[in-house]
């Protein structure tokens, strides 16, 4: 049986270009598992393997690697920094015992860093800091460690401290044995010694040393009274309590180096080894009914138990479609079946694989606590659970956002015409968070996702990875519609055509509904005027009417509607009759409850050199944007936000434009608010003159 305290799963996550996949690389070249170094900006990093990561320097999905350090076993998930791909990292959070937070040195806490510690604190992750990049212009360690304490609300606890800055950084001090650690200038991550503190550093890691042991002593009461009264902690004593409160979220170990000139990165494994939880160490995760309510009953890392496995991530490959599963409990055998609670349809189990990014190799069996792939599942997808199915539970499912942005596209010929919709169903399951539907009017194809650049990434897929040629039309904003005013109706459905008819009459109001409710539906009828059978039914035709607004047919939101009375037939209601009624009641009333057009919001971030601060926040104006703040760095300026994703398009060309090349924005969802009139009145008309095209 493998000991499960030897386990490490942990995610390495960062705003994009703070260097999460080169540290992974090096995380692999230390432990062996690699014997050449990949460079991101050569396109030759192991976890950047898709086409499109090598081209753009980017990681665009999550890669899963397993090595060994010091008698551990490290699964590793590389996750992507691009706002665009927040989905991979919320997954990939979801499966993770422990996660490393990597900051640039000089760009610090940026926005998307904020947003994937928004989500590790929801997933209650707990996880090490590693501030990167020391030795590029304008590091500062001390810097980034305020802005984690300041932006993130967060406890760092510094564990080293660095040697030199910039081109003279050197090494680091390491503040529990009191050691510098000092590379030499070769590049090579094992040339280095270790020495004592310089002279000039001794008050300082003292003071430092000292503020470690205070904050590490909190988690335990006895030790911190003997070290009041003057009695050094052990070692052992002082990494128990490191341990306990970083497992608490009490505090984040916080470290730095430079991944690229392979400086400081051992302490980094040291520290994912005696600090990040195992396994056995996190809470287990809590069982969940089909409509998603908690059972009391978990999942117990434990490989004598019964199976529970989550399915966090479809790939689609050469060899087929691999299911990447965490096992929760149990045990997991090749040829076994297992049932998918979802479907509620068993699977057999084929080949389970342990990947090393997009190599893999053979196993027999796999057990709880392990990250592995399976190929061959036929109906899993994303959040679904695989059990024993002599013994069924269901894990608590994934919620993905809705997307922000959509593009038409059509086949360019006949063959194309066959193959999209096959590659498209390969690319849904891959990415939850990419939908597609198709127009019933136009017959077009529309492609929905979180931005730009996704459904970017998403054409050249289909082009490259499935050789279908395709026809993009503009990408097109996710607008939403909603009401201002409360209108009291009613609406009578009456039909005679021989033999029984149809019948159903309904009173009701419609009115403005709560922010971020989407459609409520309440009955207050008493006294059996519409009897309780057929009120799902006057749901049901509200409901489904929401999806097709009455000023451009945008999806309708925010909006109640109340049942409060009405008439019905002894033999001419019935559930059809009262659909039908709420569906024309629909149409006739929403026109009168002063129907507005909703726009999405984007949170904005734009850094640009001081240089042309007025020229980016000038530009930001004329987009109808709301700036929030600015705040100067030690290289330039960074400008926070609220935009409509109307004005965006095509931002990054006229942003490098101002800045001559050297500006850089991220933006991501953030609200709806009313469209302005005469934005709205262009939308209605836009869409008008489209459907008068079709």
């Amino acid at each position: 049986m493998t000991d499960l305290t030897k386990y490490r799963n942990i995610g390495i996550f960062a705003h994009v270009d703070a260097g999460k996949t080169t540290t992974t690389e090096r995380i692999l070249s230390l432990t062996g598992k690699i014997h050449k170094i990949g460079e991101v900006h050569d396109g030759e990093a192991t976890t950047d393997f898709m086409d499109q990561e090598r081209e753009r320097g980017i990681t665009i999905q999550s890669a899963a690697t397993t090595t060994v350090w010091d008698d551990h076993r490290f699964n590793i998930i590389d996750t992507p920094g691009h706002v665009d791909f927040t989905i991979e990292v919320y997954r990939s959070l979801k499966v993770l015992d422990g996660g490393v937070g990597v900051f640039c040195g000089s760009g610090g806490v940026e926005p998307q860093s904020e947003t994937n510690w928004r989500y590790v604190n929801d997933s209650e992750v707990a996880r090490i800091i590693f501030v990167n990049k020391l030795d590029r212009l304008g590091a500062d360690f001390y810097r980034v460690v305020d802005q984690v304490k300041n932006v993130l609300g967060a406890n760092p606890l510094v564990m080293v401290l660095p040697m030199g800055i910039e081109d003279d950084f050197s090494g680091v001090v390491d503040l529990l044995t009191r050691k510098a650690w000092v590379w030499d200038g070769s590049g090579d991550p094992l040339n280095y010694h270790i020495e004592d503190v310089p002279a000039d550093m001794v008050d300082m890691v003292e003071e430092y040393r000292e503020a470690l042991i205070e904050t590490a002593l909190e988690q335990d009461d006895d030790a911190m009274e003997k070290y009041l009264e003057g009695e050094e902690p052990s070692m052992e004593t002082i990494k128990a309590c490191i341990r306990k409160g970083t497992n608490e979220l009490a505090f984040f170990p916080t470290y730095c180096g430079s991944a690229f000139k392979n400086k400081g990165v051992q302490l980094i494994l040291d520290a994912v080894v005696d600090y990040l939880p195992s396994p056995v160490d996190v809470k287990p995760q809590p069982e969940v009914d089909l409509e998603g309510n908690e059972t009391g009953n978990f999942a117990v890392v434990d490989a004598s138990k019964p199976l529970r496995a989550l399915a966090f991530k479809i790939m689609d490959d050469r060899y087929g479609a691999l299911t990447f599963l965490r096992i929760y409990s149990g045990k997991l055998e090749k040829g076994s079946n297992v049932l998918n609670t979802f479907t509620g349809k068993t699977e057999r189990i084929g080949r389970i694989v342990e990947m090393h990014a997009d190599s893999r190799e053979e196993l027999a069996s796999a057990q709880a606590g392990d990250i592995v792939a399976v190929l061959g599942m036929k109906n899993v997808q994303t959040g679904h659970t695989l059990c024993d199915p002599k013994n069924p539970a269901t894990l608590e499912p994934m919620v993905f956002p809705d997307p922000v942005i959509s593009m038409a596209v059509s086949p360019k010929d006949k063959a194309a015409s066959e193959k999209l919709g096959v590659a498209l169903g390969k690319m849904i399951a891959e990415d939850p968070s990419f939908r597609v539907m198709t127009d019933e009017e136009s017959g077009e194809t529309i492609l929905m996702g979180m931005g730009e650049l996704h459904l970017d990434i998403k054409v050249d897929i289909l082009k490259r990875t499935h050789n279908v040629e395709v026809e993009v039309g503009k990408p097109q904003v996710a607008y939403r519609e909603t009401i201002t005013q409360r209108v009291e109706d009613t609406y009578t459905h009456k039909k005679q055509t021989g033999g029984s008819g149809q019948f159903g009459r309904i009173d009701y109001f419609i009115e403005p509904g709560e922010v971020g409710t989407g459609y409520v539906f309440q009955s207050k009828v008493t006294g059996g005027n519409v009897p309780r059978e057929f009120w799902p039914a006057v749901d049901k035709g509200f409901k489904d009417c929401m999806n097709v607004g009455v000023l451009a047919g945008y999806p309708c939101v925010d909006v109640k509607v109340t049942l409060v009375d009405g008439a019905y037939h002894a033999v001419d209601s019935s559930a059809v009759a009262f659909e039908i009624a709420a569906r024309s009641a629909y149409r006739q009333t929403m026109v009168k409850a002063s129907p507005q057009l909703m726009e999405p919001i984007m949170k904005v971030d734009v850094f640009t050199p001081d240089a042309h601060v007025g020229d980016v926040i000038g530009d930001l104006n004329r987009r109808r944007g709301m700036i929030k703040n600015q705040e100067a760095g030690t290289t330039g300026v960074r400008v926070n936000g609220d935009i409509p994703l109307a004005e965006m398009f095509g931002y990054i060309g006229d942003l490098r434009t101002m800045t001559s090349g050297r500006g850089q924005f991220s933006m991501e969802f953030s609200h709806y608010l009313p469209c302005p009139r005469n934005i709205a009145d262009e939308v209605i008309k836009e869409v008008a003159e489209r459907n008068a095209q079709k």
